[in-house]
């Protein structure tokens, strides 16, 4: 299997054909709903985030030194990061299938990439084994918070 990033990216052309098509907020969050429950069902969704305007965001720039932090919104902007879905795949073929299905409009791409994997790198190296352990101790944190979330739900 292989893991891969789905990465939603709008632009103004996309604002724009949202809003002549006069399409409701409910309506989108139902046609992602069923995306991420059929992506869920098949059993290849690992994670998947919408991401709040550019408004609440910031750009580090690594030009300076110090690097130079800029709140948004980016005017240079001309596709905006929206969201995202990781993906446990059986192929990049899969992985297209998958993407092609997005509930997307007009003015929206969505930028498929292979995620790296852990065994693609030395495994003697010292950071790599470090890697290794973070994974296993975030998830560890992730499984506790999980639980103690159910927990309260009763």
């Amino acid at each position: 299997m292989s893991r891969y990033m789905l990465i939603m990216r709008s632009t103004p052309e996309a604002e724009k054909a949202m809003e002549e098509l006069n399409i409701d907020f409910n309506e989108i969050i139902e046609s992602m709903g069923r995306y991420n429950e059929e992506l869920i069902k098949a059993g290849v969704m690992l994670a998947g985030e919408g991401l709040t305007g550019p408004d609440e965001g910031f750009v580090v720039d690594f030009d300076a030194d110090p690097p130079v932090v800029t709140d948004g919104p980016y005017t240079e902007a001309k596709e905006l990061f929206n969201g995202f879905w990781m993906l446990d795949v059986s192929s990049k073929e899969e992985a297209k299938q998958w993407a092609r299905k997005c509930p997307l409009g007009p003015g929206v791409r969505l930028e498929v990439r292979r995620v790296s994997e852990i065994d693609e790198f030395p495994a003697d190296n010292p950071w790599i084994k470090k890697e290794i352990q973070w994974r296993a101790d975030l998830a560890q944190k992730v499984a506790d918070q999980a639980r103690a979330e159910a927990d309260k739900l009763g």
